[in-house]
Parts: C-alpha cells; structure tokens; sequence
C-alpha cells in the first residue's frame, strides 16, 4: 500500500477541521458524531489548539493527515508539522480571503518547497467569491516568491460543513471524491522499496506523553525501518550521538493508534521507549548516517511570572496549592508543550514565557480544571538585545470591520504604536493592516470589541523582533480596590457602578485588595462593596429607588491577563478567577509608593 502524507493549514476559523473530518467520515475513519477536535477546551472554543494525527485509506492508498492549529499563538507547532509532509491543503475562506495565519503558513510551506493544493472553502457564503479569493491566494503567493511550479496550484472549491467538493465551480457533486483524487494525482508518494530499503532514518516533529509509557515521539520515517526491541542511536543537529531502545511502535488508523512490530519508509508514528528524545533530532541505526536538518521551535514572545495562591481565600477550592505542585505540573508540561519556557530558579515563582495570551491562557485553563490554584503576574513581552540596542516583538494586524469604526481603530492602534500599512475598501467594509510592538496589542482585543459593537474581526501574527518601539500606555482606566472583606451588596455596587465597568455582582464575597472593576476616570479608588443601605423606621415618598445593576463584566483568564495592572496579581482557582492587588492593604500601597526621604531646607 502507498502512502501519501498531507497537513491541513489555514488562518484560524477557515474550516480545517470541518474538511477533515468530512474526509475521514467518507472514507469511514470516523463516525459521524466524532471530530478531530476531542480536547475538552477545542470543542468549547471551537478552535485546534494541538495539532494531531489521523489516516485514512482510499484507493489502496494509505493518506497520513495532519491537523494544524490555525491560531497564531500555536503556529510553532505548524512550522514544525511542516517538516514531516510531502503537500499542504491550503484551505481558505471564500468569503475572507487570505489572512494573516494564511500567510504565515503559506510561507513556511513555499520555503520547504512544498507545492499546496488549495481548497477555497465554504463557497455556500452568501457573500462568497471564490473566483476573487482564488487571485487573492495567487497574489499572495507570488508576493511570497513562489517559484513556476508553486504558482500553477491546483484549485478545489469545498463545502466542508456539508462534505462536498468540486474541480470546478460550474460541476455537480455530492461529496469529497474529487479532493481526494486530487490529492492522490499531485501528492508524490512517500513510500517505495527503495527507501525502505535504506539505513534508518526517522525524525520527531512533535512529542506526547503518556502516564505509563512516558515520552513519546510522534515522527516520520525518512528511510529504513524500524521495529519493536530495536536499539537506535540517537544524534543531535551538531553531531553528539547517545544510544537509545525503542520499546513499542504505533501507526496511526483513522483517530486510533495502532500498535505494531515494524514501520517502513514514509509513514508516520509513534515511537516509545526514549525518554529524553526531543524535536528535531535524527533517528538512526548507524554511527556513519548524517543526522537530518533541525527543526528550529519559535521563541516565546511574552513572559509573566506563575506564583502560589496567597490570598485571603486561598486553598478553599483548589486541590493542589503548593509551590511544589504547580512546579511538578510545569514539568511535566514541558516535556510536550515545546513552545513553553519556564525558569525554576526559586520556589517563590517561576517565570513561564510563551507565544502569546492565548498560549499561556490555555495552560492556566488545563491546570484550573486538573484542581489547581495559583496566581499570575502581568504578561510582559520579552526584549532582546541585539547589537546593543533594545529589540521587542512585532505583529502584523489585519482588521475587517465596517467602515464607519475605521477612525476609532486607526486612532487606538496608532497610540499603541502601530502603524498603517494598507486599506482596502469592500462594499460596506475595510480591511486595515498594521504593522506594531506586541506590547501595544496586550490588552486591545476587548476593546476592540467595544470600540466595533462586535462587528469586527481582528487577527495578528508574529513578524519579527524589531528596534524597541518606546513608551507606550496600554491601559487607560484605574482600578476600584475593596477595603473590606465580606459580602458584596447590591446597594453598595448600585452606587458603585455609575465610577465605572463592575467585574463583580451581588453576594459575591470580596477581600481587602480585591479589584471591584475599573474606574473610567483613570484614578485608583478604594471603596467598600459590602455598605448596606442605612434603614429607619421614617419612610417618606420617593425615598426608595429601585436598584438596577448592569450586568457585571465577568473575569474569563484571557480578560483577566488583558486587563491586569501592573502591580495586580490574576488569581485563578478551579471555580473562580478574581483580579488583586500584589499588596492587599491600602496602607502598604501607600507605603510602597513613596520614594526615597528627601531632606528638608535647613
């Protein structure tokens, strides 16, 4: 049987998934009813968060599919998935056209000379134009210097949702036929005799990790073939060798992973039994065979700083709350979440760095439903010095939003820093793109949100590190702190509200330092959430209001991180996530705030 390996990339929301898992139910790897998507936080939130491994088989041909996350914050695992295929389905939104995480893939797989076949997905739009979008992708691709034979990709139009594709727009179809043949005449084979017939050559493009088996390589076999029991040696990009045993060997079948005793030239598996191999490095069964390219990983972009729950409230909800738990957590994430960094220099924190918001926020999610508690500082990005001068991450923003909202943009990106690169005019629409510091887009998404009534779609990606951008004020509102401990009331909150955005509702309970909300104005305010109404036995006509309380802004860990000061810390627990301050009293705030004794005039 051939074999045939293919990854599946696209901006974020595009319909990857959907297409995915359309293919594997025709060609029944999957039952209707399943989804590539199994993590808990991917159904929630309808976004790949972890990039996975699948098969199917058609026409005697065995098709390896890789699914890649489509958000920027997990475009290291693309860039690496990249590596270990021979085509990329390119899927694209008829309707959007290409976007920012399109042209972040599409570049890496136009690099590693990969040739794309791109499906313009979801032509059922009302406002699809799959004839636009298809010379927007060529555009694109000749902007990104495609050679000739890159340039003369093959077109498939698709309705993933409903399991349909079709060569051409104008052909009747009622499933996914022609995409897998399409995949079958231009994808090149991955697998022959003579290959197979070679010294071992395998190498991991991602790791897993089970309970029993410990770390595991999910990786493709270049040359050779491997089997159960057999001792490997394992070499590093710059040539240092160690010697290895492997213990067990999966392929892939549709979701499942099959156990088997030996793996051939151009497929993909799974290898157990090395616990210290890492991505990147060459599988081999001889000291003369040279070790395969490494496979760099992005570096982290933001840092911030993983501490114990040390609230008034702390240990109530959590099971795990000690220093030594989060630090045993962190390390055993890292040994699959390759685009994490942690420092374990003191038990007191320890300084995590990631690729993003979301990045760092899905980890905190992972570890609040496994029953810990922790808080964590503000997400800060990380400078770099370059030839003795300051360097900090830079990002690409494309916005589309109606075009009465195009001024109020323009205006609150460029006091972050960000300029305009391009505008384009639709019919009722704009798209605008910016070019700024990553620090100035902490913080911007809900107000983007406000600032468009949810009208907009806003989409980033990492350019590069760039000459530091200077000063730049992010947050524009101040906090409302309690100065009590006890029951918020609705009364005190009714008066409350009108100072500015409350993040609580009645009958929560509150602690001194707690943050209540934002205050409008800028200023810092202490106030007492648990005040009741003073009662008399006088009443009088019109005396009585009727409370009406605006629905609180509620805490999600994302909103949290966005809106954070600098001298907060985000509390998160299994069943609450609270804002507050690092020094809970009013009086050690003061106290921290004043500068050094300056003596007075004699």
């Amino acid at each position: 049987m051939q074999i045939r390996n293919i990854a599946i990339i696209a901006h974020v929301d595009h319909g990857k998934t959907t297409l995915t898992d359309a293919l594997m139910r025709q060609t029944g790897a999957m039952e209707v009813g399943d989804s590539m998507d199994s993590n808990t936080l991917e159904q929630e939130r309808g976004i790949t968060i972890y990039s996975k491994n699948a098969s199917i088989v058609y026409r005697n041909t065995k098709i390896n599919i890789v699914d890649t996350p489509g958000h920027a914050d997990f475009g290291s695992e693309v860039e690496r998935v990249l590596r270990s295929i021979d085509s990329v389905l390119l899927v694209v939104d008829a309707q959007e056209g290409p976007m920012p995480q399109t042209r972040f893939v599409l570049k890496k797989s136009l690099e590693l000379g990969l040739k794309p076949i791109v499906v313009i997905n979801k032509i059922d739009k009302p406002a699809a134009n799959p004839d636009h979008c298809e010379e927007q992708v060529l555009e694109l691709f000749m902007e990104l210097g495609c050679n000739d034979a890159q340039a003369d990709f093959p077109v498939v139009y698709a309705v993933g949702r409903e399991g349909m594709a079709k060569n051409n727009l104008a052909d009747e179809s009622a499933d996914l036929t022609p995409l897998l043949d399409t995949i079958l005449k231009f994808v090149s084979p991955a697998s022959s005799p003579e290959l197979s017939a070679k010294p071992l050559r395998l190498q991991p493009f991602n790791l897993a990790y089970d309970n029993f088996l410990g770390r595991l390589a999910i990786a493709r076999i270049y040359e050779g073939e491997i089997k159960t029991g057999q001792t490997v040696l394992i070499k590093k990009p710059n040539g240092e060798t160690r010697q290895g045993k492997v213990t067990k060997i999966f392929t892939f079948q549709g979701l499942k992973k099959i156990e088997t005793a030996k793996a051939r030239a151009g497929d993909i598996i799974m290898l157990a039994g090395l616990p210290d191999i890492y991505i990147g490095e060459t599988i081999c069964d001889s000291a003369e065979t040279e070790p395969l390219p490494a496979i760099a990983v992005d570096e982290p972009t933001i840092t911030l700083n993983f501490l114990i729950n040390n609230s008034p409230f702390a240990g109530r909800e959590g099971t795990f709350v000690t220093s030594r738990q989060i630090r045993e957590y962190l390390e055993r994430e890292l040994e699959v979440n390759v685009g994490l960094r942690v420092e374990f220099e003191t038990n007191d924190y320890f300084k995590v760095s990631g690729r993003g918001e979301l990045h760092i926020a899905i980890l905190i999610e992972n570890m609040r439903r496994a029953g810990y508690e922790l808080q964590v500082s503000q997400p800060q990005v990380i400078i770099h010095e370059i030839d003795g001068i300051k360097h900090e991450p830079f990002e690409e923003v494309v916005v589309d939003a109606p075009a009465t909202y195009q001024g109020t943009i323009i205006e609150r990106l460029g006091t972050r820093g960000f300029v305009m690169k391009d505008l384009k005019t639709h019919s009722e629409s704009v798209r605008l793109i910016f070019e700024g510091p990553t620090r100035g887009l902490l913080g911007y998404r809900n107000q983007f949100i406000i600032d468009t009534k949810g009208e907009g779609i806003l989409s980033s990606r990492f350019i590069a590190f760039k000459p530091y951008a200077g000063d730049i004020k992010r947050r524009a509102v101040g906090s409302m702190t309690s100065m009590a401990t006890g029951k918020a009331l609705g009364y005190a909150l009714w008066n409350l509200q009108d100072r500015g955005v409350l993040y609580i509702s009645p009958n929560i309970e509150v602690y001194e330092g707690m943050i209540l909300g934002n205050t409008s104005k800028g200023e810092e305010m202490v106030a007492n959430p648990t005040k009741g109404k003073n009662l008399t036995n006088v009443r009088a006509s019109g005396s009585d209001e009727a409370i009406v309380l605006f629905p609180p802004f509620e805490l999600s860990i994302e909103r949290g991180l966005e809106i954070m000061a600098e001298d907060e810390y985000l509390e998160i627990t299994p069943k609450s996530v609270r804002l507050r301050k690092q020094l809970l009293t009013e009086n050690d705030r003061n106290r921290s705030k004043r500068t050094t004794f300056k003596p007075g005039i004699n």
